[in-house]
């Protein structure tokens, strides 16, 4: 058996109790599992302070000196205990909560020694709570070199199990490793990427011996964390390319020609020409197309998606597009319809709320192929849902929707049909190469001509008479407002009430506008009214919750009011701003706060008042909140497990590791020569038997 997968109650100083404790708090079952559990940081212990140098910047410190007495205060599960500590130069608390008996066994009054631990200023004393303790004989004693501490839980603390007692049990643990451990990447990767040797990476990593050694192990074991999550990827984008057949759209016909001789409302950008131009080539080649159409909001990426159906449409195949709510799926119909007005070109809606004897008469006309486009919510996957011949899907805002959702349309056709995936929140292309990693991705990065940008204000809540005034002025100018109130799934009914203290609050500040309010909870013949009368301009003001942010264009409102912008994302921001600035009149976006904003907070709101670039602000969102869960991470078939590479601080790393994975599977597809087998094993072992989601877009 590999030494790896020894159980972790078997390492000295381990046992039942706390091997339970440790596969609970922290997922370390095995000697393997525990040598991947990386320490978050690293504290010199050859320096050596003195007390009067102690300041509160310091997260450890070494101490050299004497105890002079010990005193106990409180009682029962109160009592502590506090030894006075002194070098000479001040003096400083040494406090324990626990194990008090044990202590004052152990240390002696004047004796010399070395103290280790987090100095915390109490009632204007310095004091250190449950610090190391060595005795101090002479220079050679001194520790060597980098200390790793490590993250612990609560529960972990409680048992024992600290950082340093972390520590100790994984120098047990490679006591117990008695040769050195097998490579976990193959010979050629090792050379190409210029790596440590894996053995020499985990022992640098635990016990760094020097600075350039434990960068060296840092780089190594974050280069493979990525490497094998890219390799994974890329093999899966080879295995489809080379095994799903895709229809051929081997021709662009009468409809799309006349559509762009006759109805195209505007030119194209040149971004959008690019895009249709890979697209067209992707459906030409006889292999099923999965791409992902990233563009900014506002860029016109549903007149492509509507180009390509028309395509599809000359070569005999119908399309649908799936939307996440049903007032984005109703305003996508619109938009198409009246784009495809006077042509032969049949657009259908189904959603939840589509009638019985209406769906009955929809599914005959999709199964006798009358329908050339359906658009609709996930009533679309339903399997009473049956196309003639579907041949291209389009999934909106795709981070709404999970992967099993989007494998039940490619089981409407006898083969997969061709699939292109559209996101209004730009992907930062780190995150783009690693969560749709095995789609080929397009960019619309130009904005229609005669767009402007939309102008970005910061105010805060305690002055809104200028604001008041300002939407008058708007409102005075034919334009129509926005209000848009956080909601919050965990504070809804809090939410919610807020939502109708404001639209109250609207309604008695400007009597003589009309005010519609729009929130989830809505029937959606309600939701359909009031978008309805706002479209219409019969109201001027519209109250709402985040349901407006994805897709809802009325290009004469002009107007974004976000309260409580604090309790936004920047990425959810940007999306509501875009709401606005879709005619040709200048637009504007007002972010209201308090005063009192933590510093990542002002940063937001920063970012945002400078920048209108989607792609600019994704990179500072995930700069500022880290990956997290990845809109869509769980659904990638990725084994997303990072341990110590990061996303946004190691994208370096994952360029390389990108590139020399592309490379590999170049010269040997199905890793089948002798060396590979360790990278398949490794695979194997990293998905464990998780189903292969990962052909799926």
């Amino acid at each position: 058996m590999n030494i790896l997968q020894t159980d972790i109650q078997f390492i000295p100083g381990v046992g039942p109790r706390k091997a339970e404790i440790l596969n609970k708090e922290i997922d370390v079952f095995t000697l393997g599992d525990l040598l991947r559990w990386y320490p978050y940081r690293y504290i010199d212990r050859t320096r050596i302070y003195y007390v009067h140098e102690i300041d509160s910047g310091q997260a450890y410190i070494q101490l050299k000196g004497r105890i002079t007495a010990f005193e106990t205060f409180g009682e029962g599960r109160r009592r502590r205990l506090v030894a006075h500590f002194t070098d000479g130069t001040g003096f400083v608390d040494l406090v324990w909560f626990q194990g008090i008996r044990f202590v004052e066994s152990k240390y002696k009054t004047n004796q010399e020694y070395i103290v280790f631990g987090k100095p915390t200023l109490f009632n204007g004393k310095w004091n250190i709570a449950h610090p190391d303790i060595d005795p101090f004989m002479n220079e050679s004693d001194r520790p060597e070199g980098l200390m790793a501490m490590y993250i612990t839980t609560e529960k972990m603390k409680n048992h024992f199990l600290n950082s340093r007692a972390m520590q100790k049990i994984i120098a047990s643990a490679f006591s117990l490793i008695k040769e050195r451990l097998p490579e976990s990447l193959s010979p050629d990767v090792v050379q190409e990427a210029g790596l440590m040797p894996f053995h020499d990476a985990l022992e640098n990593i635990h016990f760094p011996k020097t600075p350039q050694l434990l960068r060296d192990a840092e780089y190594r074991l974050k280069f493979e964390e990525l490497f094998y999550i890219q390799l994974n990827i890329v093999r899966y984008a080879a295995e489809r390319k080379e095994k799903l057949e895709g229809f051929i759209f081997g021709k662009v016909g009468e409809t799309l020609n006349s559509f762009f001789r006759e109805h195209l409302p505007f030119e194209l950008t040149d971004a959008q020409k690019r895009v249709i131009r890979e697209i067209r080539r992707d459906t030409a080649t006889g292999r099923q197309m999965n791409r992902l159409l990233q563009g900014d909001v506002g860029s016109g990426k549903t007149l492509v998606a509507l180009m390509c159906m028309l395509i599809a449409r000359d070569n005999g195949f119908q399309s649908a597009l799936m939307a996440p709510t049903e007032i984005l799926a109703s305003q996508h119909c619109e938009t198409f319809s009246r784009m495809l007005k006077g042509m032969p070109v049949r657009v259908e809606l189904l959603t939840g709320s589509t009638r019985k004897k209406e769906r009955e008469r929809l599914h005959a006309a999709l199964l006798a192929g009358e329908i050339d486009i359906l658009i609709g919510t996930h009533a679309l996957i339903e399997d009473v849902v049956r196309f003639q011949n579907l041949g291209f899907v389009v999934i909106d805002e795709q981070h709404r929707f999970g992967v099993v959702q989007r494998a039940r349309l490619w089981g409407k056709n006898r083969q997969p049909p061709h699939v292109l995936v559209m996101t209004a929140t730009p992907i930062p292309r780190t995150l783009a190469m690693t969560v749709y990693g095995d789609l080929d991705v397009s960019v619309i990065d130009e904005l229609p001509p005669g767009r402007k940008p939309v102008e970005t204000l910061h105010r805060y809540d305690r002055k809104r008479g200028a604001l008041y005034q300002f939407i008058r002025e708007q409102i005075g100018q034919g334009r129509q407002v926005y209000i848009v109130y956080p909601l919050i799934e965990e504070s809804e009914t809090l939410d919610l009430k807020n939502l109708e203290e404001g639209y109250l609050h609207i309604r008695e500040t400007f009597p003589e506008f009309s005010v519609c309010k729009m929130h989830g909870r809505m029937k959606a013949a309600e939701k359909e009214e009031v978008m309805r009368r706002f479209v219409a301009n019969e109201a001027q003001i519209m109250v709402s919750t985040t349901v407006i942010e994805v897709g809802v264009n009325v290009p004469n409102a002009s107007v974004m009011v976000i309260e409580s912008a604090q309790r936004f994302g920047l990425s959810q921001l940007h999306q509501l701003r875009g709401r606005v600035g879709r005619g040709a009149d200048q637009s504007y976006c007002v972010l209201i706060t308090p005063y009192e904003l933590s510093a990542d907070t002002r940063k937001r709101m920063e970012i945002m008042t400078e920048s209108n670039d989607g792609f600019v602000i994704a990179e500072a969102d995930l700069k500022l909140r880290g990956p997290g869960d990845l809109e869509g991470t769980q659904q990638s078939g990725v084994p997303f497990n990072l341990h110590i590479a990061d996303l946004v601080r190691d994208n370096a790393i994952l360029y390389r590791a990108r590139e020399i994975a592309e490379a590999l599977i170049g010269e040997d597809p199905h890793l089948a020569q002798p060396h590979h087998r360790v990278l398949r094993q490794q695979i194997s072992r990293l998905s464990g038997n998780r189903y292969d989601w990962g052909r799926i877009s």
